[in-house]
């Protein structure tokens, strides 16, 4: 299966992006909810808990942090939550997000990789990115999210 790879610039500096990224307000905002919970060393799980299938506390996403640069990288395993898929253990991605400094502006590389052939949820990923990236953008850019009909 192919890496998915987007690129987006976001008129605001790395540090306002690396906000939304990890903030629970940030979270909560361009993540439909929910919230990154982690020590985010290398190495400590993670997971994006929030309203969902299993009620408000939810897992939505979960993993293991490999690489953790404030302001500028980020890289995890991914795994669908357990409400969503009975093999979610299986079903692991990686994920790595590059914060680059572009005058009053960051650009935003998202890799998502790794993908094990037939990943039921690669058709749907390559769906919701471009989305939640541009949620992103949004909320940095003007602190407010899109409506996206949710």
């Amino acid at each position: 299966m192919e890496d998915l790879k987007y690129t987006i610039y976001i008129g605001g500096k790395p540090e306002q992006v690396w906000d939304a990224l990890v903030s629970p307000e940030g979270t909560r905002a361009i993540f439909f909810g929910s919230v990154l919970q982690s020590t985010f060393e290398v190495g400590a799980p993670y997971a994006y808990v929030g309203p969902g299938n299993d009620g408000d506390e939810t897992v939505h996403v979960y993993g293991t942090v490999l690489a953790f640069e404030p302001h500028r990288l980020m890289s995890y395993t991914e795994h669908a939550g357990p409400s969503y898929r009975e093999n979610h253990a299986e079903l692991e991605t990686r994920v790595t997000m590059t914060l680059e400094p572009m005058g009053a502006s960051t650009k935003v590389t998202l890799v998502n990789d790794r993908w094990p052939e037939g990943h039921p949820s690669y058709e749907s990923t390559q769906q919701s990115w471009p989305m939640i990236l541009s949620n992103i953008k949004s909320y940095v850019e003007t602190g407010k999210t899109l409506d996206l009909g949710w």
